[in-house]
């Protein structure tokens, strides 16, 4: 059995995930790269021998035949799945993992595919003691740690708030693209399997925990504006809220874009609106899918100018506090680290007793912090009046 099974390797974020492990894993842990072809899985085996690091073992496993995956699964300590768009390709990994009660990690940023995981498997990996957890890259591990440090450094026992503003410079890849098309052109079928989970899943009968935001100015001491920003980063920060009294007796997170000006706010309204009707009709959305062909992605130039800046604004207490989350490429090159520390967080490091869907600021927390801190992800806190 090896400590860490990356599925997905030789797509374009799950290359630069396998880079990244070949360089940071422990000395004498164990990995393997996953995938349908054997040919292609080489290739990436060969680049990594080339830089003069060991070669990861092999193993060949098809989303569409549960037997390899189940054998996948049952050969690992923690199975990493980069294979997306996760609505489509996702599940078989998913239930593999829960079925043979191991870690599990990956960076959807769907949220109808989260939401249907729990339904489909959180029991099972709770029985067995897997740990699923969702959203490991810049969806949503910057927002969740972000708020998770900004609420310690807040009074425990008063309602706190928190106003999160992200600005980013950054290419993406087709496989962003295409899961972002397909889950805009999801939107009711999205709406109902949330209600069902509402239904089903167990919320704190002592606290409350709550989403909001608005247009408008931002929240000093961040200038510029703010626009609600419907991604799937507020769902798994309220989720840990709700697992975790630390966040307070009351605690609401509200999320936004943000905009250094008025004018660029206005400017980037229609581009949204026009692809968020272009997805839901048929012919609109083929021709969208059309614009990126899969396994395109940005160059290593291109990912060495991006950039994203995260401003947490908490308030709580009587006190008040400014967090910040800065670091390079997020799509891709900060994804890749973030994917890749969350599975040696699961599988090295002392963790909270956790079973079933979890999110990372429950499952991981502080120690997870800590290792994006030590490779180069800046968070830092500072009271303000």
């Amino acid at each position: 059995m090896v400590d860490i099974t990356l599925f997905g390797a030789t797509g374009f974020t799950g290359g630069l995930t396998a880079d990244y492990l070949a360089v940071h894993l422990p000395a004498g842990a164990s990995w393997a790269i996953a995938g349908r072809t054997r040919s292609k899985l080489e290739q990436v085996a060969e680049r990594i021998v080339a830089t003069g690091r060991p070669a990861p073992s092999i193993v060949i496993a098809d989303h569409r035949d549960a037997a390899s995956m189940a054998a996948m699964a049952g050969g690992t300590r923690v199975l990493i799945s980069t294979v997306g768009p996760y609505l489509k390709y996702g599940e078989p990994a998913v239930r593999a993992a829960a079925e043979a009660g191991i870690d599990y990690v990956d960076l959807t940023g769907e949220p109808e595919f989260v939401d249907r995981m729990w339904l489909a498997h959180h029991e099972t990996a709770v029985r067995t003691g897997a740990r699923l957890v969702h959203a490991c890259g810049f969806d949503s591990i910057p927002y969740d740690l972000g708020v998770l440090h900004t609420v310690e450094q807040l009074p425990a026992d008063a309602p706190i708030t928190v106003r999160g503003y992200i600005r980013a410079k950054a290419a993406f890849s087709a496989g962003t693209y295409h899961s972002a098309i397909h889950q805009i052109s999801r939107f009711r079928a999205s709406q109902s399997v949330a209600r069902q989970r509402r239904e089903r899943e167990p919320r704190p009968a002592d606290r409350r925990v709550r989403g909001g935001g608005s247009i408008g100015r931002a929240v000093p001491p961040v200038r510029g504006f703010g626009v609600p920003l419907p991604t799937i980063d507020p769902q798994i920060v309220l989720r840990s809220a709700r697992a975790l009294e630390r966040y307070g007796p009351d605690f609401t997170y509200e999320h936004h874009a943000h905009f250094r000006t008025r004018r660029m706010m206005l400017a980037a309204a229609p581009a949204l609106g026009a692809l968020a009707v272009g997805a839901m009709i048929p012919p609109l959305k083929a021709l969208l899918l059309r614009v990126k062909s899969p396994g395109d992605g940005p160059s290593e130039e291109q990912r060495a100018r991006s950039w994203f800046t995260l401003s947490l604004v908490g308030e709580g207490g009587g006190r008040r506090v400014l967090t910040t989350v800065r670091g390079g490429d997020p799509g891709y090159t900060e994804t890749a680290k973030m994917l890749a520390e969350s599975a040696m967080c699961l599988a090295f490091d002392e963790l909270p007793s956790v079973a079933g869907q979890s999110t990372t600021a429950v499952a991981m927390g502080r120690p997870l912090l800590t290792r994006l801190q030590n490779a180069g992800i800046d968070v830092a806190s500072t009271e303000v009046d």
